[in-house]
């Protein structure tokens, strides 16, 4: 026989809500019209919507040209003490 936080488990995944909603820029959510009784305790997990593009650019330098001045010289022949 099944225990009472088996029948919440099982309450949990049957009462999924799902909706779509943007970030005020105060950075905050509202949550309208929500099938749940006032006063019942919610989860929420928020992930980023899928459909918006990302702001932050993850390789900003990709696709960039690329500039190397006097490629063959030596650098900091200074600091090389064998050469000394």
């Amino acid at each position: 026989m099944p225990g009472a936080a088996d029948a919440t488990e099982r309450r949990l995944f049957h009462a999924a809500y799902r909706t779509e909603t943007s970030v005020l820029e105060d950075r905050t959510l509202t949550l309208r019209d929500l099938p749940f009784a006032a006063g019942e305790g919610v989860q929420v997990i928020i992930f980023p919507s899928a459909s918006e593009p990302r702001s932050l650019n993850q390789y900003p330098l990709r696709g960039k040209p690329v500039h190397y001045e006097d490629p063959t010289e030596p650098v900091a022949v200074e600091d090389w003490e064998a050469l000394r």
